[in-house]
């Protein structure tokens, strides 16, 4: 297709009547849109609380556990009775 054929392609289509819009097409388009924030902010609330319940679970597990102590070891016997 070259240049003058898009031209009158274009020019064919502008001509046209405009497929005439739906009245309450912004009113739902509103809706959706309010619903989606809504249901956005809920999905990240939740997140936020899951997040949350892992750092209280991770520090709670932390203080009972002390993974940053080294454990006894396990392989020497005590020496006693020198």
């Amino acid at each position: 297709m070259n240049r003058a054929e898009r031209e009158a392609a274009a020019r064919r289509i502008m001509e046209q009547v405009p497929v005439p819009v739906p009245p309450d097409l912004c009113a739902d388009a509103v809706q959706r849109g309010e619903r989606l924030l809504r249901r956005r902010l809920l999905v990240r609330r939740v997140l936020w609380l899951l997040a949350c319940a892992a750092a209280v679970a991770f520090s709670v597990w932390a203080a009972r556990v002390h993974p940053w102590a080294e454990p006894p070891s396990q392989t020497t016997p005590p020496i006693t009775g020198w």
